[in-house]
């Protein structure tokens, strides 16, 4: 597969980027990566401490630096829905995999979330999930190199299509 062969997972929190790498590399037979863990391993800390003490820009710089560090190979990659945010981490995860954005509406993105704050999501002061999801989705889209649409669809579908676009039929 060469040294490209990861799949990074991106796009807004609760799209199911964890759940599905889990259960995708079970399918293909890979390891499987929650750059959001290897943060909190890191720093000893859980996400929403990060974001309380050093701020929304302070957890985007430590985001951005250990993404930029991932070395793996024939992993799946969850990130962490912010991590488009940095572009050292975004231009690192390109080189070393292929960048898949797991679409879903903003309406769909709200009733799977619950708190946002208690999730970690990186929130500024005053914003509003709408306003979140208008600033990332053009990142998203401009850093996938492949977009699947999830919006309606059970955990066992979205596997499927994406281990046929990895592991096409004969192989």
């Amino acid at each position: 597969m060469g040294t490209k062969d990861n799949i990074v997972l991106i796009g807004m929190p609760g799209a199911g980027k964890s759940t599905v790498g889990v259960v995708l590399a079970k399918v293909l037979g890979c390891r499987f990566l929650d750059s959001d863990l290897v943060i909190q391993e890191e720093t000893g800390r859980l996400l929403h401490e990060i974001i309380s003490e050093d701020g929304v820009d302070g957890f985007l710089e430590i985001e951005n630096d250990v993404n930029s560090r991932i070395e793996t190979s024939r992993s799946i990659i969850a990130t962490g829905g912010s991590v488009v945010y940095g572009e050292q981490a975004m231009r690192h995860l390109k080189e070393i995999g292929t960048v898949v954005y797991l679409e879903l509406s903003c309406e769909e993105i709200r009733k799977r979330l619950g708190d946002l704050r208690k999730r970690g999501v990186a929130l500024k002061e005053g914003q509003t999930l709408e306003a979140l999801y208008a600033e990332r989705v053009p990142l998203y889209e401009k850093y996938a190199d492949v977009t699947l649409c999830c919006g309606g669809k059970r955990m066992r579908q979205i596997v499927s299509e994406l281990s046929a676009v990895f592991q096409p039929e004969g192989e």
